[in-house]
């Protein structure tokens, strides 16, 4: 596979319902959309999942533009690799910036399985024909707006809710949801938000009685130490997911025994291809993962449903349907659910139809490079 050229589309699509976490509300998301061209003409699409605030991560898509046009893209153009893996060599001097490798080494993917003819869920390692979705849901202004938002999901077929929290919301929203919906399939998701103090840790605690499938990134992704001593003291599994950048950042983990669980974002880790390892590494050693998300456009989100469907990914995974987060796609046909079940795609490549034209009218910055 040789990389003959690249266009990178900045595209910002407004969203149904705004969402809010620990950190700030978002009413659209701006995303960048990569597209690869080898020399026989196969096209491969991957998207470029950066926040546009510093807030989850300290990677924007300011910073990915740059990252991306200035230092990924003229390292693999016009370069031959027998398999989309060998694209990180190709950039491994840079340092960070996962979130603009990710979409790089995404569209590598699709590219060569395009090229080879076969499923992008196949060449990962997939196993499973349909993936079990489930949503993420913002703070809202009141419990009442929040039951409403969960009775939607619950009507729509999603088998697990997440929950975000932050501290003053948080013992008492999943207290009401837990009591209006006992059966779900609930956890919490704070993003770093609490202290290493102990009113934090007794609320953490506190969430322990409710029954959660989990508990999210409770502390700041370097605390991993907290987080071992929460994990010690309560039921609940603690999940890390800004807490694990790398590989080595997981092995950390799992040796500090500071959670039980991974959520896997190939956009964090640097691209299909790291997520993969994690998802070997953390199944070896009796850690389930699920397949976090960014609010990904559909290139992005199809590309999570193929992770998902490796056998490690044991729990819901956030592929949820285009339509719960936008009112039009940039691919045909947008991601379904059926009763909270996503199908994987079975051509090659992503297998699913981008659409140009709609990425032309949304998008408002265009980068094109050619191999010289």
């Amino acid at each position: 596979m040789k990389i003959d050229s690249a266009t990178l589309h900045r595209v910002r699509l407004p969203l149904k319902h705004s969402f809010q976490t620990s950190s700030h509300r978002k009413s659209h998301l701006e995303h960048i959309l990569v597209r690869l061209v080898d020399e026989t003409g196969a096209v491969g699409w991957g998207e470029i999942a950066s926040p546009s605030d510093p807030y989850y991560a300290s990677d924007t898509v300011g910073t990915s533009w740059l990252i991306a046009t200035e230092y990924l893209l003229p390292a693999v153009l016009g370069r031959e690799v027998e398999h989309p893996r060998e694209l990180g060599e190709l950039y491994g001097k840079v340092r960070g910036h996962r979130f603009a490798a990710a979409g790089i080494d995404a569209a590598g993917w699709a590219l060569w399985t395009a090229q080879q003819g076969i499923p992008l869920a196949a060449a990962l390692g997939g196993e499973r024909e349909t993936v079990v979705a489930g949503v993420s849901l913002g703070i809202e202004p009141t419990i009442d707006d929040l039951l409403e938002q969960v009775q939607r999901q619950v009507d729509a077929g999603y088998p697990r809710v997440k929950l975000k929290i932050a501290p003053g919301w948080d013992v008492e929203p999943v207290k009401q949801v837990r009591a209006a919906f006992p059966r779900l399939n609930l956890h919490v998701d704070a993003n770093g938000a609490y202290l290493d103090v102990p009113e934090h840790r007794a609320v953490l605690r506190e969430l322990d009685h409710f029954e959660l499938a989990m508990i999210e990134q409770p502390f700041a992704p370097r605390a991993l130490l907290p987080s071992a001593e929460l994990q010690a003291s309560i039921e609940t599994p603690v999940c890390l997911d800004e807490s694990v950048d790398t590989l080595d950042d997981l092995r950390t983990a799992i040796a500090l025994r500071a959670g039980r669980i991974l959520n896997i974002k190939a956009s964090r880790m640097g691209g299909l291809t790291t997520a993969v390892a994690a998802h070997d590494l953390a199944r070896d050693a009796g850690w389930p993962v699920w397949c976090g998300g960014m609010h990904e456009f559909g290139i992005g989100r199809i590309a999570n449903v193929a992770l998902s469907s490796l056998p490690g990914f044991s729990l819901p995974s956030d592929v949820s349907a285009s339509e719960k987060y936008y009112a039009s796609d940039v691919v045909n046909p947008p991601l379904v659910a059926h009763n909270g079940v996503v199908a994987v795609p079975t051509t090659p490549g992503l297998g699913v139809e981008v659409d140009e034209d709609f990425i032309a009218e949304h998008s408002h910055q265009t980068h094109r490079k050619q191999s010289s």
